[in-house]
């Protein structure tokens, strides 16, 4: 009989013992039958110190508070497997929740979940929006500028605060970025007898602190000329701090789409200069993960900068020379070599750390270079491509072409 990947029980024998109940402001008086047997006949409750606070008192039940990191609770969670045991959360414990560490841990059949109606749920009730053309987001315990990508002019967004102070710094968020127009409803405690609302455009936001437990849900609008970050490869140079070693918007397209990220996919951007290729990587997808390995230490410190202004602040920089500084990294599912090409070894290196269909990108525009990607060409197969780009700038009275340097691309899919 085969074993469960976690160790546990084998497969036929497995049964839910871990019940995973949300709660809403309305506490107990809004659960199911279910969700309150489960409730009831568990032998350990764990929560938060406010959940707990709203269920009944159970003779003999242990109840334990969650601790800081609540990671360490995951341990005497799975001592206890084949017990009753009952986490209480809030709202849909499968959004932005503790269902997914928890069957990150313990088998999805070992789980019974009864979830209450998320706050993105009630808070598009609240508003009249669907929830299906609105952008959902979490802002608790995560960076604030994860929310840029998605500020675009005519959008509708819902998120999950950190405290009290999320509206005010979200309020100035926009307004710097020229959506001061934008308006926000705050919705607190939404489902209970305490729910409260309240609106402002961001530009007149004036609340330091609202109250803790709060969804808010933005109208982005735009001023004039302003737009958000573009949702395609190849957006402008200028968008990006550098001192000239940056793969020009022509080039980053052509290389973005043999790079081809997919989703949850993680790269290598080596040699990474402004960091550009790893920021336009992570903003083709939000669950995209990359390293910017990068030798000099304001060059990496530019590359941190953008991936903040640019909405994706968890951008990882590694300061060193490749291959050196790939020691470590975990294995990537695509690299881009945008330096560094005569580094002995390098190319081997990338393209051992990478799995089937992993796809390996290099650029040159140096003869060294180009020789060394004719190598790898004649080594490992793939495409080579030379494009040559030129744009229109003013020649006394008139426009003429000035040529960009001719860029090599070398491209590899791993059989």
């Amino acid at each position: 009989m085969p074993e469960a990947a976690n160790g546990g029980a084998p497969e036929a024998e497995k049964q839910p013992w871990l019940a995973l109940v949300g709660l809403g402001e309305d506490g107990v008086a809004g659960l199911g039958p279910q969700a309150r047997e489960a409730l009831e006949r568990a032998g350990t409750v764990l929560g938060g110190d406010r959940h707990l606070a709203m269920i009944p008192t159970v003779p003999d039940q242990e109840r334990i508070s969650w601790p800081s990191p609540l990671t360490e609770a995951l341990p005497w969670i799975e001592a206890r497997r084949g017990q009753p045991v009952c986490v209480l959360a809030s709202g849909d414990p499968f959004w932005f929740g503790i269902g997914a560490t928890l069957s990150r841990r313990i088998a999805p059949e070992e789980i019974a979940a009864h979830p209450a109606p998320s706050a993105f749920s009630l808070a598009a009730a609240r508003m009249g929006w669907p929830l299906q053309e609105t952008c959902c987001l979490s802002v608790h315990g995560r960076d604030l500028e994860r929310v840029i990508p998605w500020v675009q002019p005519g959008a509708r967004l819902l998120l999950l605060s950190w405290d009290g102070t999320t509206p005010a710094s979200i309020a100035r968020l926009l307004e710097d970025r020229g959506f001061g127009d934008s308006t926000l409803t705050v919705l607190a405690r939404m489902g209970g007898p305490g729910e409260d609302r309240m609106e402002a455009r961001a530009a007149d936001w004036r609340v330091a602190e609202v109250e803790a437990l709060n969804t808010v849900a933005v109208t982005c609008r735009a001023a004039p000329g302003t737009r958000g970050i573009a949702r395609t490869a190849g957006r402008p140079d200028e968008d990006f701090a550098h001192d000239g070693s940056i793969t020009k918007r022509e080039v980053r397209a052509v290389t973005l789409a043999h790079l081809a990220p997919g989703r949850g996919e993680l790269l290598w951007d080596i040699g990474a200069g402004s960091g550009a290729v790893g920021v336009e990587w992570m903003l083709a997808d939000p669950s995209n993960r990359a390293v910017a390995v990068e030798a000099r230490p304001e060059r990496a410190e530019r590359i941190r900068a953008n991936a903040r202004d640019l909405g994706v602040p968890e951008l990882e920089c590694v300061e060193g020379r490749a291959p050196e500084a790939l020691a470590g990294l975990l294995a990537p599912d695509a690299v881009f070599i945008g330096g560094g090409l005569s580094s002995p070894g390098l190319v081997e290196r990338c393209r051992e750390a990478l799995p089937p269909g992993g796809r390996l990108v290099a650029n040159s525009v140096t003869l060294e270079g180009d020789a060394a990607l004719a190598a790898a060409h004649e080594r490992f197969g793939g495409q080579l491509v030379r494009l040559e780009v030129s744009r229109a700038e003013p020649l006394g009275g008139f426009s003429g072409w000035a040529p960009l340097r001719p860029v090599t691309v070398w491209s590899l899919v791993v059989a």
